[in-house]
C-alpha cells in the first residue's frame, strides 16, 4: 500500500494529538453515542493539556456522521494546527483512545489504510461518464464529476427502404460513440497522472465500456477493472452494484499483498534483496534501499513488542539507527532524539517513498515482526540466507 497520504505529518510542529474511536452507530441514537465517546476523550486531552482550537477541530471532524454503515473505528490526527490525517477502520476498536505526545501514533492510521483503496468509478455510457473519485480513507466524501462527449449521433436506426441511408446514420452512431469514448479517455487519463488511483472501476453500457477501454492509455490501462451492474441512468440495484465494488476492491488489496510477500520470501530465500529484524531493517531504511516495509499484523495492535521499543532519529527521515551511537557514526550529531520504534520505521519509509504491506499471521517468517523488500541489494547488505554472527542466530529465535 502506498504511504504518501501519511507524508503531510512530516515535518509538522509537535505535539500530535491521535485519536483512535469506535466510530459505530447502531441507531438513531448513533450520532449521540459517538459524541459521547467523543467528549470523554476530550477530556482527556484537555487534562494532558492540548490545544482548544485543535480539539474543537478534530471536534467537528469526528462528530460528523462517515455515511459508513455497521461497526466501524476513525483514527484522526492532528498536530499543532489542526487535523492532518482522517481515516476510517473497518473494525471498531475495542477501547477508544486519544493521545497527545510529539510524535503520532501511526499504527491505528496505517492499519486503515490496509483496508481501504484510493480508487475511481468510471460509470459510462454512449454519450460520456460520471467519475467519481475515492481517497481511500475510508469517508464518504467521493468527488463526482462528469465528462460528456459532443457528438450526439448516438442512435442507430432500424434498417428501411433505404438501405444506404440507414447504413450511413449506424455509421455515424458508432463515430460518435467512438469520439465520444476517446473525449471521456482522453480526461481520465489526464486526471490519473494528476491523481494516481490505486485502480480504476469501470462500469455501465458495455459497448461504452468496451470503447472507453480501448481509448484510454496503457498507463490507464494496466489499472482498469470491469465491474458489471453499474450504470449512470436510474434502475440500478445500487446495494448488489455496491457489493461487487466492494468484494473488487478487496480483492485487489489480497492481490496487492500476496504479490508483495512472495517477492518477499523468494528473496529472502535466496539471501537477496529483502531483509529481516527490526536492525537489518534500520539499515536498509538508512541507505534507501526499501521498496516495502513489511509488518506482522500482530505488531500494527496496541500493546506489540514494537510498540515498547524505540529507535534513534536525526532531524531528517532517513536518519535512523538503533543506538545513538550508529548516528553519531553516519555524521549525525545534532536534532538527535529517541522516537517509538513503529513511528521511526514508518518515518524513513516516507522519507524515501517506500510502501507498506501488512502481512497476516502464517503468511510470511518475520524476525521482530518486520521485514523489507529492496529496491536494490549489494555485498554490504545485511542477508538472512547464512547466519554470519552472533547477532543473527540470535534473532532467528524471535522470528514472529
Amino acid at each position: 500500500m502506498e504511504l504518501h497520504w501519511l507524508k503531510p505529518l512530516l515535518g509538522r510542529p509537535a505535539p500530535f494529538v491521535t485519536v483512535h474511536l469506535d466510530a459505530t452507530r447502531a441507531d438513531a441514537s448513533g450520532d449521540e453515542e459517538v459524541a459521547g465517546r467523543w467528549r470523554a476523550l476530550r477530556k482527556e486531552l484537555e487534562r494532558s493539556g492540548a490545544a482548544a482550537a485543535v480539539l474543537d477541530d478534530i471536534e467537528g471532524r469526528v462528530t460528523r456522521p462517515t455515511g459508513v454503515a455497521g461497526p466501524h473505528g476513525r483514527v484522526v490526527i492532528a498536530d499543532a494546527e489542526g487535523v492532518v490525517v482522517d481515516r476510517v477502520l473497518k473494525e471498531s476498536p475495542a477501547q477508544s483512545t486519544a493521545v497527545l505526545d510529539d510524535v503520532p501514533v501511526l499504527l491505528p492510521a496505517v492499519r486503515a489504510a490496509d483496508q481501504a483503496t484510493r480508487f475511481l468509478l468510471v460509470e459510462v455510457d454512449r454519450q460520456g461518464a460520471d467519475l467519481t473519485w475515492s481517497d481511500g480513507s475510508g469517508l464518504k466524501t467521493a468527488q463526482k464529476e462528469t465528462v460528456e462527449g459532443d457528438h450526439d449521433e448516438l442512435r442507430k436506426v432500424k434498417e428501411t427502404g433505404d438501405g444506404w441511408k440507414s447504413r450511413r446514420v449506424q455509421m455515424r452512431a458508432e463515430d460518435s460513440w467512438e469520439r465520444n469514448a476517446e473525449t471521456v479517455a482522453a480526461d481520465l487519463d489526464r486526471q490519473v497522472v494528476e491523481k494516481k488511483p490505486e485502480i480504476v472501476l469501470v462500469t455501465g453500457d458495455v459497448r461504452a465500456v468496451s470503447l472507453l477501454c480501448h481509448a484510454v492509455a496503457p498507463r490507464t490501462r494496466d489499472l482498469v477493472v470491469e465491474v458489471p451492474g453499474g450504470s449512470r441512468a436510474d434502475g440500478v440495484k445500487q446495494e448488489v452494484f455496491h457489493q461487487r465494488v466492494a468484494q473488487t476492491l478487496e480483492a485487489f488489496r489480497q492481490r496487492r499483498r500476496e504479490e508483495t510477500l512472495a517477492r518477499y520470501r523468494e528473496e529472502l530465500g535466496r539471501g537477496g534483496a529483502a531483509v529481516t529484524s527490526v536492525d537489518d531493517v534500520v539499515t536498509v531504511l538508512q541507505r534507501g534501499q526499501v521498496r516495502e516495509l513489511v509488518l506482522h499484523e500482530d505488531v500494527t495492535l496496541p500493546g506489540s513488542s514494537l510498540a515498547d521499543r524505540h529507535l534513534w532519529v536525526g532531524p531528517e527521515p532517513l536518519q535512523i539507527a538503533s543506538r545513538e551511537a550508529d548516528l553519531e557514526g553516519i555524521g549525525v550529531t545534532s536534532g538527535v532524539r529517541r522516537m517509538p520504534a513503529d513511528v521511526a520505521l514508518l518515518r524513513a519509509a516516507l522519507g524515501q517513498d517506500a510502501g507498506l504491506t501488512i502481512a497476516l499471521d502464517g503468511q510470511v517468517e518475520l524476525v521482530d515482526g518486520v521485514g523489507a523488500v529492496l529496491r536494490w541489494n549489494d555485498d554490504s547488505t545485511p542477508s538472512e540466507a547464512v547466519p554470519t554472527s552472533s547477532e543473527d542466530q540470535r534473532r532467528l529465535h524471535r522470528v514472529v
